[in-house]
């Protein structure tokens, strides 16, 4: 099984939540690294562990990334890394998989399912040196009280300022570690 790097140059991590009941906050993960070992002849033996730097969210809005990092959301200081850990494989469909697996933030773990698609490899040559690449687009939905973060207002139409279910995609390009 050939073991893949997570190319920190060719990574986002993102996330989606409504807020207020009525619009879409998007965000992103900075400081994502990981290892995946995949055989394309064998994709139901990909295993793989994702570490995301919880500390880097971006949303575009200072104070609402400080209070993510904070107590009520992700609390940085305490639990700094986000981190998925695959526990089982199956095979959907040609370069689709159904990836269940570990997720643990801040401080909780639960098993969580990701749908990946995959493509490649694709193959260049940059100072003589051949790279081999495959491309990875991870999907799921997490209820964010599931991980301790249960922080909420209510609004007037009975509604609450902060979604408790958050989508979660993770879009990488993975090298051939050849050490």
């Amino acid at each position: 099984m050939a073991k893949w790097r997570i190319d920190p140059d060719h990574v986002a991590a993102e996330f989606t939540a409504h807020h207020m009941m009525v619009t879409i906050v998007h965000g992103q993960f900075n400081g994502v690294s990981g290892t995946v070992f995949f055989d394309p002849a064998e994709p139901s033996r990909t295993a793989a562990r994702v570490e995301v730097n919880v500390a880097g969210v971006y949303t575009g809005v200072d104070r609402r990334d400080t209070h993510l990092r904070s107590s009520d959301f992700l609390d940085v200081e305490k639990h700094p890394l986000m981190v998925f850990e695959t526990t089982k494989v199956e095979v959907v469909a040609a370069n689709n998989l159904k990836m269940t697996g570990d997720l643990t933030i801040h401080g909780f773990t639960r098993p969580v399912v990701f749908d990946v698609k995959y493509a490649g490899p694709s193959k260049f040559i940059d100072e003589d040196k051949v790279y081999t690449t495959f491309g990875f687009h991870a999907t799921s939905t997490i209820n964010r009280e599931d991980f301790g973060m249960v922080w909420n207002l209510d609004i007037e139409n009975g509604g609450f300022m902060a979604s408790r279910y958050i989508d979660i995609t993770v879009n990488f390009e993975a090298d051939l570690d050849e050490e």
